[in-house]
């Protein structure tokens, strides 16, 4: 009980060319590599929810980052200057 030779894989591929026919057989091996796309796509719906529902890790108020962050942000000062006479 060995692996297949060479024989045994030409007597498979007989038999499944006079079931299906040459015709037949690209469209069957069409539709099983569709199945296995849509189950492929199916796998990877399914991981995506659980990535999308891990939280999002928040910095601390007084880390670097925060401190980074708050130091990048522009401070506008609005001053008004009395107006001149001429």
């Amino acid at each position: 009980m060995g692996s297949f030779s060479l024989m045994h894989w030409i007597v498979v591929l007989a038999i499944i060319l006079i079931l299906f026919g040459a015709g037949k057989l690209p469209r069957v091996m069409g539709d099983f590599a569709k199945g296995i796309k849509a189950f492929k796509a199916g796998m990877k719906e399914e991981d995506e929810p659980e990535a999308a529902a891990a939280p999002a890790q928040v910095p601390p108020p007084g880390s670097a980052t925060a401190a980074a962050t708050a130091a990048a942000a522009p401070v506008v000062e609005h001053t008004r200057e009395p107006a001149k006479s001429l």
